[in-house]
């Protein structure tokens, strides 16, 4: 039953969800981190996809202050519990929505568990941050390494899984265009 409505309302999640989350993407990125990064001069935790190091956590959390680091929980904090579960619900859904006209379902499952870890380790890294400032000024070494490898370990799962719905968006969209021009029937390859 639950798989059914899913089937039959999976473009209409895409896109609401996508809505909900492309609006929490803008507030933080025009409003939260560009004022972290403003008041601490350094790039926020959220947007170094390579990851960082005990001094460079240590450059960003010192340069926020008392009052930077309570904004950082209160404001930062809660919008990035939304992004990732409206991000990964996205993408499954795009996936999906595109992936139950093609045989191949590989694809479907492949981005669909990129999508998931994705969200997964970017709850992972904001659990991270919340320890590295609420342990300031002595956040342990490896709590500022686990967090940075949740940062890049989400940044190449969003990066495969949004790669993963744009060839499946691809595959899907060239075998229509091969059923509308060639007469092929069936589903699409």
């Amino acid at each position: 039953m639950m798989n059914n409505f899913w089937l039959r309302h999976v473009g209409k999640i895409a896109i609401c969800s996508g809505m909900i989350g492309a609006s929490v993407y803008w507030l933080m990125i025009n409003v939260t981190l560009a004022q972290i990064q403003a008041i601490s001069g350094q790039v926020p935790f959220d947007m170094r996809p390579l990851g960082y190091s005990p001094a460079e956590a240590a450059a960003l959390l010192d340069g926020l202050t008392a009052d930077g680091r309570a904004y950082y929980l209160t404001h930062q904090i809660p919008l990035d519990t939304i992004y990732p579960a409206m991000l990964a619900l996205t993408l499954v859904a795009m996936i999906r929505w595109f992936g139950q006209r093609m045989n191949d379902s590989t694809l479907v499952r492949l981005g669909t568990a990129a999508s998931v870890g994705a969200a997964v380790f970017d709850y992972a890294e904001n659990l991270g941050v919340a320890a590295m400032i609420l342990t300031w000024p002595e956040p342990a070494d490896f709590l500022v390494n686990a967090a940075s490898i949740a940062t890049i370990a989400k940044s190449i799962l969003t990066t495969v899984a949004v790669t993963l719905v744009l060839v499946t968006a691809s595959k899907w969209a060239f075998g229509y265009l091969k059923q509308v021009f060639c007469g092929v029937r069936g589903k699409a390859t």
